[in-house]
């Protein structure tokens, strides 16, 4: 189901069930899963492998290179896995040979319009980036993280598992899992506690994100004096250690 006015590369590897709209565009590199649908005008060119059952709108920009002129034209890739929507005017860069290789996105994101992800920047699963939300390069959102209108995420920053991001937001360091974030720079200003219930959280662990929250963010301890504390006082769920491991983790530091 290919329209007679797209542009398809004979190298391209189109699977069946594919449709490709009017005026579409697709490289020679590129290889779209089953049931994935590409509308008009957009553009799919580079080293790009998408899985099944997306949904790429129109005027969407999906593996062009990078925005970084340290690329010298290198074979670096992106990678796409299956039921993501790309909305209108979307752009999703490859890779670099500097940061990987890859730019990876994971399964049953949403990016609205104007979204944009850099190269090298790697997007879990079942994030959702409002319109016009950016990653520099090298940029990790872990799943479930939501990233509101306008903000912007800076380059080699590390966005937790179910955070929040508020619109407008400009974000220079790390954001701990579970939190909501805003402001220029984004600070931590609670937990995503209605983010948590929607998704099944149970109340102990809620209750032990809530407590090493204010441990960290809230009681003037340095953070080993913090960490003592939430090893002593706070139930120690999957969801704790997770959070922990988080700060080991940091290379940029955690917006405090």
């Amino acid at each position: 189901m290919i329209h007679e006015t797209a542009v398809v590369h004979p190298g391209g590897r189109i699977s069946e069930k594919v449709t490709i709209g009017p005026f579409a565009v697709i490289g020679e590199f590129v290889e779209i899963g089953e049931g994935t649908t590409v509308g008009p005008h957009a553009v799919i060119e580079g080293r790009t492998v998408i899985g099944r059952d997306n949904r790429i709108f129109q005027f969407a920009s999906v593996g062009a290179v990078p925005q970084d002129l340290k690329y010298r034209g290198e074979e670096t890739r992106l990678v796409i896995g299956d039921r993501n929507q790309i909305r209108e005017f979307t752009t999703i860069h490859i890779g670099t040979e500097g940061g990987g290789g890859v730019t990876r996105i994971g399964d049953d994101n949403l990016f609205m319009a104007y979204s944009h992800v850099g190269h090298d920047s790697q997007v879990g699963n079942h994030a959702i980036f409002a319109n016009c939300a950016t990653l520099g390069g090298h940029v990790e959102v872990q799943d479930y993280a939501i990233l509101g209108g306008l903000s912007g995420i800076h380059q080699f920053t590390r966005i937790g598992c179910h955070c929040m991001i508020s619109g407008g937001s400009m974000v220079g360091q790390d954001i701990p899992p579970y939190i909501i974030a805003q402001g220029d720079r984004a600070k931590p200003i609670g937990i995503n506690i209605v983010g948590l219930r929607r998704r099944g959280f149970t109340d102990p662990s809620i209750h032990s994100i809530k407590e090493a929250f204010r441990l960290v963010f809230r009681s003037g301890l340095k953070r080993t004096e913090a960490f003592a504390r939430i090893a002593k006082e706070v139930e120690p769920t999957p969801e704790l250690k997770r959070f922990l491991e988080f700060f080991e983790n940091s290379r940029r530091g955690i917006a405090r």
